[in-house]
């Protein structure tokens, strides 16, 4: 399957396909032209899939950075150590940077290909369900500080995504989850269809049959969510669903707890309870995608007090003059932008989410 993501100078292809990974020089070749390339990947992908990447690529001078897996490494220390390994490789601006990995590699990847000598061309090859369905697509990138998630970043676009369902087989079963998180977030905001699918079937096993084409229409749904709005300042937002709670509850936690897909899945729920009591949300809603969280084995609650999470929540970069634009829905499939003060949060009851 073929989707391109249209943003006129700076669109690109998306290609989807079991076992694409072992194609992957070809497909690269039609979108790059030059000699060199520098692979980044981490301690745990790199070793599954390093070699069989590297030995499609046999025509271009390879160099590789393996870095250590988790939210940890995507922080502003780590890019220095990328930086330097461009500059030993002498990647210059018409060589090629590869993420091949999950989304704590894509975004620093990109951000490292968006801001080293103002730009090199990237490529995004997605190991993980999240990444896939979501993180590679779209051209945000970013790193994380101490006071909050993504604070640094810029908007960079890919010029290949591929998408190799097969590498899944791998992944470990929590990050599995972790992606359907994101998956049920799409058929939440914009495909109630979707969501009907992921109704009918009683766990991941029996949804993988049809893995392929559910990647394939969440990739479609953000790919015209972002050629709408291509820097979220508009319907983009929507992507947003759940994100407010999770990243204050990743944060919390020090992103050692919770995964980001668990996290969005804890907000998604939590905000859509909130709102069924502000009567912004038809009641019921939240009880459908609480029972969808359970079926495909997501939380969501965590036990912390809403009022511990609100100081985090100031620093949204969302937050503009005291109010935060979250994400609401009007029924399942059908969400809207709504501008909320911070007591939108404090005076829900109970407080612990």
């Amino acid at each position: 399957m073929k989707l391109t993501v249209d943003l006129k100078q700076t669109s690109y292809p998306i290609y989807i396909e079991n076992g694409i990974l072992k194609d992957a020089g070809s497909y690269i070749s039609q979108v790059f032209r030059g000699r060199r390339v520098m692979v980044i990947s981490d301690d745990r992908v790199y070793p599954l899939y390093g070699r069989i990447l590297l030995d499609t690529l046999s025509s271009f001078e390879c160099h590789t950075l393996v870095l250590p897996h988790g939210e940890q490494t995507k922080s502003f220390q780590t890019l220095p150590q990328i930086y330097t390994a461009l500059l030993d490789a002498k990647i210059s601006r018409s060589d090629l940077i590869i993420a091949l990995g999950g989304g704590v590699i894509g975004d620093l990847a990109g951000f490292a290909a968006a801001s080293f000598l103002r730009g090199v061309k990237l490529v995004q090859i997605p190991t993980s369900l999240l990444a896939q369905v979501d993180s590679s697509v779209g051209g945000k990138t970013a790193v994380d500080l101490p006071q909050g998630k993504n604070l640094v970043g810029a908007f960079y676009h890919p010029r290949l995504v591929l998408i190799d369902p097969d590498v899944l087989d791998t992944l470990p079963e929590r990050f599995i989850h972790d992606g359907m998180g994101e998956v049920i977030k799409y058929g939440c905001i914009k495909d109630a269809s979707l969501f009907r699918t992921l109704q009918q079937h009683a766990c991941f096993e029996q949804l993988k049959e049809e893995l392929a084409s559910v990647i394939c229409r969440c990739v479609d749904i953000k790919r015209i969510v972002v050629e709408k709005d291509q820097f979220d300042t508009g319907e983009r937002m929507l992507l947003n669903f759940g994100h407010t709670l999770a990243h204050t509850i990743e944060q919390y936690f020090h992103y050692e707890r919770e995964s980001h897909g668990e996290a969005v899945a804890i907000g998604m729920y939590q905000i859509t309870r909130i709102a069924e009591e502000k009567g912004l949300t038809p009641k019921g809603c939240a009880e459908s995608i609480r029972e969808v969280l359970t079926a495909y084995g997501l939380p969501s609650a965590c036990k912390i007090a809403l009022s511990e999470l609100t100081g985090a929540i100031t620093l949204d970069k969302k937050n503009l003059n005291n109010h935060l634009n979250v994400v609401l829905l009007h029924e399942i499939g059908d969400s809207y932008v709504w501008a909320a003060d911070l007591g939108f949060f404090q005076g829900a009851e109970p407080v612990v989410v």
